[in-house]
C-alpha cells in the first residue's frame, strides 16, 4: 500500500493537499520510531533517578505545578488532564481539518522530544488511516498553553471517551474501538500533556485556510482580467515596467498574470475611449500582490510551525534536559492568520467593487446586467449579496492577537488568542468563495453583451467551463441556485489550469 511515511521536516503545503487529495495512509518512518523510543526511554530513568520534580510529569498543570504527584499516581495523573480540559463549545470542526490534527500531531510527536511512546503515536495514526476523526469543537482554546480544549477532545478517543464521526456518523468513540477491536490506552506518564499541549488546532486551520487562500488569489487574478475585459479596460496599467521599479514580487507576479490571462484578447486591444480605469481595475497589481506577499508570509510561518515541536516541557535526552519553556504559545500563529485573514478579506474587497462597476450601467453596459432593466432587476441583488460578505470580512478582520486574558490563577498572564484568529479566518475564506463567484458570475454575464468581440483564449475557455454550469440570465430568475453552481465552478475547477495553458 502506499504509505507516506512520518519524518522529521518533511511536510510542505503541496504534501498536505496531496495527502487530503489521494487520502494516502500514514506510517512512521524508521527513524520517527528510533526518535520516540530513545526520548521514551530516556524520561522513564529520568523518573525513576530524579529527586527533583519535573513539570506536568510529576507534578500539577498550570498553577497546580508546585503539587507533586506520587509515582503510582503518575498515569492517573495524564488520565485526568485530558478528560478535565475537554471544554470545547461551538460548532463542531470540518471533519477535513480534523483529519489535519491529527497528522499535524503525529508529525510534532515524531520529533522525539515529547517522550509519547510508540504504542500512542500509532492508535493517533491508526485514527487517521481509519477515518475515526475526533468531534473536535471550534471555540475555547486561547491559544497559549496550547490547544488544550481542542486537542483534549482529540485525544479523548485515545481514552475511549468522548465522540468521533466514523462512517460520516457521530457515535460515541467507545463503540467504535469495539467495531474495530481496538482497546482504550492506558497513557503513560507526560503523555496527556504531550497530546494536549501544541499549536496543533491554529495551524491545521491555518493550513487549511493557506491551501485554500493558494487558489482562491489566483482565482481573483481570474475574476479581475475576466470584469477588466468586460468593462473594457486599459492593459496599460499592468505592463512591466511599471511594477519593475516598485520591487514588490506580488505586485509583479499580478501584472504578468493578468497580461498572461488576457494574451490575445480583442477587448483589451481595441481602441478605448476612456483615458483611466477605477482602482478596482487599475490597481489589481497593487491590491492583489500586497495579498500574494501576505500570504507568502504566512505560507512560512505556517511551514516552521507545522515542522516544530511545539509541547512542553521539551526532552533532550542527548543532553540529558528536560526543559519546561513556552513553544505551545500561539503569537507567531495569531499574528500570521491576522495577517492572512486581512489580505483575504481585501481580495473581496476590491471584488466586490468591480462587480458594482460592471452592475452600474456604464461603459455602454446595461443597467444591472440585463437587456431589459425595470421589468427585470437583473444582477441588482448578487451585488448586495457580495457587498454584505466583504462587510462581514472587515468586522472578522479585528485583530484577534492584540488581545489576551490572564488563566489559570495568574500563571498564564499573556494568551495568543491564535484560535480565534484561525476560526474567524476560515469563515473570511469561505466569504471570499462567495464574493469571488458573484464577480465571476457577474463578469460572465457582462462580456456577453461585448458580443462579437472576444476575450482571451484563455478567458474564454473559462467562460466555456462557467456556462457548463450557469446560463445566460434573459429575464429575472431565482438567482440563488446560479450562484451556488458558481461556487461550484470555483471549487471544482483548478485555477492552475488557467496559468498554465496548453
Amino acid at each position: 500500500m502506499n504509505h507516506h511515511h512520518i519524518s522529521p521536516a518533511d511536510l510542505t503545503f503541496d504534501k498536505l493537499e496531496e495527502l487530503l487529495v489521494r487520502n494516502k495512509k500514514l506510517k512512521l518512518s524508521d527513524e520517527s520510531v528510533k526518535r520516540i523510543k530513545h526520548c521514551r526511554k530516556y524520561l522513564d530513568e529520568k523518573i525513576a533517578a530524579s529527586t527533583e520534580p519535573i513539570y506536568g510529569v510529576t507534578t500539577g498543570f498550570g498553577s497546580l505545578c508546585n503539587h507533586t504527584i506520587s509515582g503510582d499516581d503518575l498515569s492517573t495523573l495524564q488520565r485526568n488532564l485530558v478528560v478535565s480540559h475537554a471544554c470545547g463549545v461551538g460548532e463542531p470542526l470540518d471533519t477535513r481539518i480534523v483529519k489535519l490534527m491529527l497528522l499535524l500531531k503525529v508529525q510534532s510527536l515524531a520529533y522525539g522530544h515529547s517522550g509519547v511512546g510508540v504504542k500512542t503515536v500509532e492508535r493517533l495514526i491508526d485514527m487517521y488511516n481509519n477515518d475515526v476523526l475526533p468531534v473536535i469543537y471550534s471555540q475555547g482554546s486561547l491559544g497559549a498553553s496550547g490547544d488544550l480544549a481542542p486537542l483534549a477532545h482529540l485525544s479523548l478517543p485515545l481514552l475511549g471517551m468522548g465522540e468521533v464521526w466514523y462512517e460520516d456518523k457521530k457515535m460515541p468513540s467507545g463503540d467504535v474501538l469495539k467495531k474495530l477491536g481496538w482497546k482504550p490506552l492506558q497513557l503513560s506518564s507526560k503523555e496527556g500533556l504531550a497530546l494536549l499541549n501544541g499549536t496543533q488546532f491554529m495551524s491545521s486551520i491555518g493550513v487549511w485556510c493557506l491551501i485554500k487562500a493558494r487558489r482562491l488569489s489566483k482565482w481573483a487574478d481570474i475574476t479581475g482580467a475576466l470584469s477588466l475585459d468586460a468593462y473594457d479596460g486599459r492593459i496599460e496599467p499592468f505592463f512591466e515596467q511599471v511594477h519593475l521599479i516598485r520591487q514588490h514580487k506580488g505586485q509583479i507576479q499580478t501584472a504578468k498574470n493578468i497580461r498572461h490571462l488576457l494574451d490575445g484578447s480583442e477587448l483589451i486591444n481595441r481602441k478605448k475611449a476612456h483615458v483611466q480605469d477605477p482602482y478596482s481595475f487599475r490597481c489589481i497589481p497593487q491590491v492583489h500582490g500586497a495579498s500574494k506577499d501576505a500570504i507568502r508570509y504566512a505560507e512560512n510561518v505556517l511551514y516552521n510551525e507545522i515542522n516544530g515541536v511545539t509541547d512542553n516541557p521539551t526532552i533532550f535526552p542527548d543532553d540529558d534536559k528536560v526543559i519546561s519553556a513556552g513553544n505551545f504559545h500561539g503569537q507567531p500563529l495569531a499574528l500570521a492568520l491576522d495577517f492572512l485573514g486581512i489580505a483575504l478579506a481585501e481580495l473581496g474587497n476590491i471584488s466586490e467593487r468591480r462587480v458594482y462597476r460592471l452592475v452600474s450601467g456604464t461603459r455602454n453596459l446595461p443597467s444591472f446586467l440585463v437587456a431589459k432593466p425595470g421589468l427585470n432587476s437583473g444582477f441588482m441583488i448578487p451585488q448586495y449579496t457580495a457587498a454584505s460578505l466583504v462587510s462581514q470580512n472587515k468586522q472578522l478582520c479585528t485583530p484577534a492577537s492584540v488581545d489576551s486574558i490572564e488563566s489559570s490563577q495568574g500563571q498564564e498572564d499573556h494568551v495568543s488568542m491564535g484560535a480565534n484568529a484561525a476560526v474567524k479566518t476560515i469563515q473570511i475564506v469561505k466569504n471570499l468563495e462567495q464574493i469571488l463567484a458573484i464577480e465571476l458570475f457577474n463578469g460572465c454575464q457582462a462580456i456577453e453583451f461585448r458580443r462579437p468581440y472576444k476575450s482571451s483564449q484563455i478567458i474564454e475557455k473559462v467562460f466555456k467551463t462557467f456556462r457548463k454550469s450557469v446560463p445566460f440570465v434573459e429575464n429575472d430568475e431565482m438567482m440563488y441556485p446560479l450562484m451556488k453552481n458558481s461556487v461550484e465552478v470555483l471549487i471544482e475547477n483548478n485555477p492552475d489550469l488557467y496559468f498554465f495553458d496548453d
